[in-house]
């Protein structure tokens, strides 16, 4: 697996590319405490400043340890593909309606009365730094690459990883 290290405007691009491939992450907030706590979260959108929104309620333990610290971390995983990225930065909570209103999907439903409730909140992901892993293919494609590397003892090109400063 080669090294990229990737700046500004082409970490920004993998970094984007990667959030929205893979979708869903953990979350983890309240970094200073063990256990951290982690919750799944859905991406609703990364802006054009890289910036990762998502929906949250007034009332959640995320939304009560980002207003207390906002350092926070997503993890991304996507195994299928072999897609990976842990991002760093700080969160902020949103109460703007016009943007819960063009974040929010008939999928949030699930979680809330409608776009109106009072009980939902944006929270919007500043990324600072990231890591990642990219196979750049599936996992068997990947899978058969290292077993032919094995038997030939040649290495293997199985991606990319490296660190994104945003």
């Amino acid at each position: 697996m080669s090294t990229e290290n990737l700046n500004n405007t082409e970490a920004l691009k993998k970094m984007r590319k990667l959030v929205e491939d893979i979708d869903f992450c953990m979350m983890l907030t309240d970094l200073n405490t063990q256990p951290i706590s982690a919750i799944p979260m859905s991406t609703k959108k990364v802006d054009e400043s890289g910036n990762i929104w998502f929906l949250s309620g007034k009332d959640s333990e995320h939304n009560s340890n980002i207003s207390k610290d906002s350092k926070t971390q997503l993890l991304y995983s996507e195994n299928s593909d072999m897609e990976f990225i842990s991002i760093y930065g700080s969160a902020s909570i949103h109460t703007d309606k016009d943007i819960i209103h063009e974040l929010y999907s008939k999928s949030d439903d699930a979680w809330f009365k409608d776009k109106n409730d009072p009980n939902i909140t944006a929270i919007k992901f500043a990324p600072s730094e990231a890591y990642y892993w990219d196979t750049k293919q599936n996992k068997y494609v990947s899978m058969f690459k290292m077993g032919i590397a094995t038997i030939t003892g040649n290495k293997a090109d199985v991606g990319e990883k490296g660190k994104l400063k945003l």
